[in-house]
């Protein structure tokens, strides 16, 4: 079996990796780098899964005998509460040889109220994130949401959860056909 990631950011194909041992799957795990085509920031559901589709499709063009590519996008949401926080999201998206495509969403949580003017000045969440912890590249680690649940959940667990989603979707549906 062989599996590609479309990324090369560790929090990302760290999380496929894992889900895979977890599913107990044996698989050639191939990262590539594969551009989003959403902004760098995005800033909905719907541009955020596009990001990841993009991913994911770009990645199986790349490497044609694979089973199938998977792509993970973060981006950040406008809450609907009178508040209207700033909340993290997280999609991923499988895209199988057969051409079936597979969605699946993860945790969200709301930011400081402070990141929101960044945010929708067009600051990307990982430069903020950098600059409020004062170190570099925390969205290849713990990420935001590793931050502000003090390591309860990292980025790599909750896109690990996002991973297991979609290979269980994609499992079901093997099942299913054959």
């Amino acid at each position: 079996m062989k599996v590609v990631v479309g990324s090369r950011n560790p929090a990302k194909y760290k999380a496929v990796h894992n889900a895979m041992r977890e599913l107990e799957m044996e698989a050639e795990t191939i990262n590539l780098e594969v551009e989003s085509g959403v902004s760098k920031q995005p800033m909905t559901d719907q541009e955020t899964i596009e990001g990841a589709l993009h991913r994911a499709r770009g990645a199986l063009k790349e490497i044609e005998d694979a089973d199938f590519a998977i792509g993970l996008e973060g981006g950040v949401v406008l809450d609907s509460t009178p508040s209207a926080s700033v909340m993290v999201c997280n999609w991923g998206a499988l895209v199988a040889k057969d051409g079936m495509e597979y969605i699946a969403g993860g945790a969200r949580i709301p930011l400081p109220d402070a990141f929101k003017q960044e945010i929708l000045t067009g600051k990307e969440l990982g430069d903020i994130m950098d600059e409020y912890c004062q170190r570099k590249d925390i969205r290849k680690h713990e990420g935001a949401l590793g931050i502000f649940t003090e390591g309860a959940v990292s980025r790599i667990e909750m896109f690990q959860h996002v991973s297991k989603l979609l290979i269980g979707q994609w499992i079901y549906n093997e099942k299913k056909q054959a």
